[in-house]
């Protein structure tokens, strides 16, 4: 058998069938990963870079009206166009699969499945992704719109400046700030600029880990673990082994897997869920959250010996309303960015949208600029975006809270109000609130929504 090739991530609710093609697919494949449900399925591909999504169309989740498979097919190329997506669907599906096909989907497999038919067109899929790829993947990623934008203000080229100093070294990193102010994005060009950049960076929502899969997720399992651990799964370290792993929302972590968290990293070592081997682990660490960890620590609900861990170097990145003179120069980055994308013939700002920028509060920081300014373009008609293609009253305004709160009371009325106020739509609130999905389930759970 040739040499396997190829990245497979699969998105089934059955777990009967996860197992199977976990059993087949790495047969084919170098590596193939499953999850049960879309809620995690874009921090999973940021971790895995998959070459193709094999996605069920229907799951028993409320994050969306109308067909989730189209949703997510839709989502999936508009997040990252160089992945493929084949849609695994019922008989009654069929149709739904074409209208897939026509938004861009690479092709359909149908339940019950044919082992040969569905490895050829994961085979075929794989191939296409990586021919489109080809040798312009790293230059690609750097013209993103998500890349670093450092700007003129002394906080963000004081940053920069240490950057410089402790990228290459295996320093371990915590970056503070709001929600919004791009610390995931520090994490990527620290990684950018290290000695591990040729390696993997694996990024990871801390807070978005249920308690009963914590262990299973960072450290892996061996088959037989647990009841449904039919095959031996990889956890993150292992995934970031020589490259870096980035603990994001790192405050989030409950007090008593903490301890489990500062063994790995004082030991630099692993043991898999249910397995007796210790595996050795080379990995630069980088945490990131929005709380104050200091506050947390003195009140007993984060380990003090974990906090110092994490904290070799601190970077705390500033909001945006501190950084007054880079809000017109990143609203016209993202409209270059999005003018491209949407196919808009648009040249700038006109001063009175320059002005209604330069005013605004920005609760949300830079994700709430990126999502003011995506609006603006789809929205806009003329040459330039006007303060009216803004739209900045009471939508904008009230767009984007976050929930760095600094009492869980007023976290869970954040919480509450973006739930009522965009009617139960978990993804809507998640945009609202400046959180990704798996973050805003935790909440939800968290105060029994």
């Amino acid at each position: 058998m040739a040499t396997p090739k190829g990245k497979i991530l699969v998105v089934d609710d059955n777990a009967g069938i996860r197992s199977a093609l976990k059993i087949l697919l790495p047969l084919y494949f170098e590596t193939v990963e499953t999850i049960p449900s879309p809620a995690t399925l874009t921090r999973t591909i940021e971790s895995i870079r998959p070459d193709v999504v094999l996605l069920d169309m229907n799951f028993n989740t409320s994050i969306n009206t109308g067909n989730e498979g189209l949703f997510w097919t839709k989502e999936i190329k508009s997040m990252t166009p160089d992945v493929e997506v084949v849609l695994f669907t019922a008989y009654a599906d069929i149709q739904l699969a074409v209208e897939g096909m026509k938004r861009g989907a690479f092709d359909f497999i149908v339940k019950p499945w044919d082992n040969d038919k569905l490895i050829e067109v994961l085979t075929a899929a794989c191939d296409k992704a990586r021919k489109a790829r080809g040798p312009k993947t790293l230059s690609a990623q750097n013209s993103r719109q998500d890349t670093m934008f450092w700007g003129t203000t002394a906080a963000m080229l004081s940053i920069r400046k240490n950057l410089e100093k402790i990228a290459p070294t295996d320093a371990t990193i915590l970056i503070t700030g709001e929600n919004g102010t791009g610390k995931d994005v520090l994490a990527r060009e620290i990684h950018a600029h290290s000695m591990r950049s040729h390696k993997p960076m694996v990024a990871v929502d801390a807070g978005a880990i249920t308690e009963t899969l914590f262990e299973s997720e960072l450290f892996g399992h061996v088959k037989g673990a647990f009841t449904d651990a039919h095959t031996d799964h990889v956890g993150k370290f292992e995934q970031a082994d020589g490259g870096t792993l980035f603990l994001d929302e790192i405050g989030n972590i409950p007090l008593h897997l903490q301890a489990k968290l500062l063994r790995a990293i004082q030991n630099r070592s692993i043991i898999r869920v249910g397995g007796t081997e210790a595996k050795p682990i080379d990995i630069r660490l980088i945490c990131a959250t929005n709380m104050d960890l200091e506050s947390l620590v003195h009140e007993g609900r984060f380990r003090e010996d974990l906090y110092y861990r994490i904290n070799t170097i601190h970077l705390a990145l500033p909001p945006l309303r501190d950084r007054k003179e880079d809000i017109v120069p990143l609203a016209l980055r993202f409209l270059q960015a999005f003018a491209h994308k949407y196919h808009r013939p648009l040249q700038g700002l006109d001063p009175a949208a320059e002005l209604a920028l330069l005013s605004h509060p920005w609760s949300g920081n830079i994700r709430e600029l990126q999502n003011c300014i995506e609006k603006a373009v789809i929205l806009s008609d003329g040459p330039v975006l006007s303060v009216n293609d803004l739209q900045m009253d009471a939508p904008q305004k009230a767009s984007a809270p976050g929930i760095a709160a600094t009492s869980e009371a007023e976290e869970e009325r954040l919480v509450r109000e973006a739930m009522e106020s965009t009617r139960g739509n978990i993804s809507a609130a998640a945009k609202l609130l400046g959180v990704s999905r798996p973050t805003l389930y935790v909440k939800l759970k968290k105060y029994g929504l």
